[in-house]
């Protein structure tokens, strides 16, 4: 029977409900402009992190950069004409020429400051797609350019950073050359808010999978062979270490590194897991002084090399092999205070090693070492800096009653270390008053220590001009001043009392991470002291600076040991990371597994007795029943049932939650309901076709009552389906009865007329 044209119009596919479409390229283009700006932006963030940019390029870069992301916030557009574009360019080239021959006077300094350039004329003249390739590539070279520059791990979190911003980017370029190409666009819903499911689901994924990079890459890091060391301590940037303990040092130059806070190295003791030792870390020893200048002998050894490729320090950095007896071991050093410990330093670009006195052995991936006369010990391969090192040194020094009764004379190699400037004769005259009361030498230079220990004041503030006599003033003028002044004042005035001293330029321990367990150095613990010689017991130590202990930090600071963990593990493990490295690790994991095997096997056979004791107590159970055995059974085999069927309960539980609360999720609960009304028909003798769409089953249905019940119901299915009607989704149970009543009425007149 042909259908009347109204019903039949209203049957069409044409009477789908036909939604405003809301065109999804503005929102994917806005979203594209601000991932690509946050790209730039952490690019940008991860180079000026490394220190390397001068102030007035990051706050003119910065200042670009904010006004292009205040631009974004307020959604206005501001862009640089074609016309002033090239302009700009050229007259920028004619600038880098003067930059790299007049104000920076160098290549790379010059080029990057061409890169931040192009970085922010490109930010506001984006029109064409290889624009913004084009910034993205740029973006990267500046996060390249900061891998070289620096080994901080605050790269790692810029770099982190960046991936993510970058996988967004992707994904939207992706999608904005996806939505260009497509000829059929999809239909949306009229709600305004649509738009922000794209932001919300991008924000859920681009993580994930810039996690899921940053993993894959860190697992081929760390398997990838490695013949060298990846430690880049040779290419240190803009640090004056080199200055404070070289073979020729300014007086005050100590006290220049003192004003940075910037972590030196971390050393770690075996054993010590409270911080118990307040250490000197000897780096080098100078001899000659000029009133001004101390400088060192130009005398150096190479160090032989043994089977296990360590390094033995011979006993003559410590003076006991040129006296004329050595009473060292023979009751002068306490028993047992060889300590081993290890070293994890900063590229601070020295290749000096700084042991504890006194150093026995040095072991690290270094060809060949060096050490001088006055027992400082530097690598000889200039290509590579100091990294990673262990050592083992003797701490322990003779009795005081010993070195009291230190006698015999000065060999000729001491006698380098009695050389005196000239002196203001004050200087003399106070050793002289200090010491007068001593009997012999170790009491004298105990007398001078603590004469300016506790006479003179402590201050970090250098001299706003040079003056004539620097020991001078600082004894009888100004009366305070740094570690190197109190050194190089005992160090003088025990050369007058005829005593060889020279001066020692290293670092002190401060500061202990119990976190770690390693001892944080940093510049301003460098430090400045004195090694006097006795005959037969050679170079003692002494410090007249006041001096602080080794403590923990507690509260809120104590942030700062994690951070300086997490920082100590960057630069061991992937900074400094080596064939070493991935022995210790290869090892580490083939021990751990064989020790997890091992538990699991443990554990496996301990289940295995449980049950079997489990199973002979039940097999007596049955043979003897209880009165709780029949319950126990029951609540095991009801146990049972629900596992077996656990899926089919959640699912039973996830559709009971939808259809009594239905707007929660609209399309979930539409599909739901129709796919019951499917089944209800079905079950009144009405098939759908699987290949019909709703529309299409409709013009199938002979019962016009039958047919109109269908058709309101497909109406508000498809609204909440598709538009996410909470109102319609809501309709559709009662919608369901009406067509379960209209197919039991077309059931019943069915059965009449047969």
């Amino acid at each position: 029977m042909e259908l009347p044209n109204r019903q039949q119009t209203r049957l069409m596919p044409q009477s789908i409900p036909q939604y405003d479409v809301i065109p999804v390229s503005q929102a994917i283009n806005k979203y594209f402009e601000l991932s690509i700006f946050l790209l730039v932006l952490m690019g940008f963030g991860t180079l000026a992190s490394t220190g390397t940019l001068d102030l007035p390029t990051v706050v003119l870069v910065g200042s670009a950069l904010a006004f292009r992301g205040y631009l974004l916030a307020r959604h206005r557009r501001l862009f640089f004409s074609e016309r002033w574009t090239t302009p700009l360019s050229v007259a920028y080239f004619v600038f880098y020429a003067a930059d790299y021959f007049l104000f920076s006077r160098s290549f790379l300094v010059a080029t990057v400051h061409l890169v931040l350039f192009a970085v922010v004329v490109r930010t506001f003249s984006l029109r064409r797609d290889r624009d913004y390739v084009m910034l993205t590539i740029v973006a990267f070279l500046m996060v390249l350019a900061s891998a070289v520059l620096t080994v901080d791990s605050i790269f790692l979190v810029f770099f982190a950073g960046f991936m993510l911003t970058g996988v967004a980017s992707f994904i939207l370029m992706e999608m904005r050359r996806s939505g260009r190409a497509a000829q059929i666009h999809a239909r949306h819903s009229p709600d305004e808010h649509e738009h922000r499911h794209l932001a919300f689901s991008l924000a859920r994924l681009a993580p994930v999978l810039a996690m899921m990079i940053l993993t894959g890459a860190a697992v081929i890091f760390f398997i990838l062979p490695r013949t060298a060391s990846g430690y880049m301590g040779a290419y240190a940037f803009g640090t004056n270490f080199s200055t404070g303990f070289s073979d020729r040092v300014q007086l005050g130059g100590i006290g220049q590194i003192q004003q940075s806070n910037a972590v030196v190295m971390h050393i770690q003791i075996d054993g010590d897991k409270k911080g118990q030792y307040a250490l000197h870390w000897r780096g080098v020893s100078l001899a000659d002084f000029d009133g001004m200048n101390w400088s060192n002998l130009p005398r150096q050894y190479v160090l032989p090399r043994n089977v296990d490729g360590s390094f033995t320090i011979p006993e003559f950095s410590q003076g006991v092999a040129h006296g004329s007896t050595n009473q060292i071991g023979a009751g002068g050093r306490e028993p047992g205070r060889v300590i081993h410990y290890r070293v994890l330093m900063e590229p601070i670009g020295t290749n000096v090693f700084f042991l504890a006195p006194w150093a026995r052995r040095v072991n690290g991936s270094y060809r060949e070492l060096q050490i001088d006369s006055g027992g400082a010990v530097s690598n000889r391969d200039v290509q590579h800096g100091v990294g990673i090192y262990e050592a083992d040194s003797d701490i322990s020094q003779p009795s005081a009653a010993l070195l009291r009764r230190a006698q015999g004379l000065v060999p000729p190699f001491a006698a380098d270390y009695l050389q005196l400037p000239d002196l203001d004769p004050r200087i003399p005259q106070l050793a002289d008053q200090v010491a007068s009361s001593a009997s012999n030498n170790y009491d004298k230079a105990t007398a001078i220590e603590k004469y300016l220990k506790t006479n003179y004041g402590y201050t970090l503030q250098l001299l706003r001009s040079p003056v004539a006599d620097p020991l001078a003033n600082f004894l009888f003028e100004r009366r305070q001043g740094h570690c190197e002044y109190f050194a190089s004042s005992m160090a003088v005035m025990l050369r007058t009392l005829g005593i060889p001293a020279r001066l020692v330029n290293g670092f002190r321990t401060a500061e202990f991470n119990d976190i770690t367990g390693q001892y944080v150095i940093r510049a301003r613990d460098a430090h400045s002291w004195v090694e006097a010689y006795f005959p037969g017991y050679g170079w003692i130590t002494f410090d007249p600076t006041p001096g602080g202990t080794v403590g923990s930090v507690q509260g809120w600071d104590r942030l700062a040991l994690y951070l300086d963990a997490a920082a100590s593990f960057w630069r061991e493990w992937v900074v400094s990371y080596d064939s070493s490295h991935q022995y210790l690790l290869g090892h580490s994991m083939v021990r751990g597994t064989r020790n997890n095997l091992d538990r699991v096997r443990m554990k496996a056979r301990l289940l295995y007795l449980r049950m079997l004791h489990w199973a002979r107590g039940a097999q007596r159970g049955v043979t003897r029943p209880r009165p709780g055995w029949l319950w126990t059974s029951l609540v095991v085999a009801i146990v049972v049932l629900m596992l077996t069927n656990l899926g089919r309960i959640s699912r039973m539980i996830r559709v009971r939650r939808l259809a009594i609360h239905p707007e929660r999720s609209p399309d979930q609960a539409a599909t739901m309901w129709y796919h019951r009304m499917i089944r209800c028909l079905a079950r009144r003798g009405v098939e759908k076709p699987k290949s019909a769409t709703a529309q299409e089953f409709l013009i199938t249905i002979d019962d016009a009552q039958l047919r109109r019940q269908v058709e309101m119901f497909t109406e508000a299915y498809e609204s909440a389906r598709f538009g996410n009607s909470k109102e319609d989704a809501r309709r559709l149970p009662e919608l369901l009865e009406e067509v379960e009543s209209a197919g039991k009425h077309r059931r019943s007149y069915s059965a009449r007329i047969d």
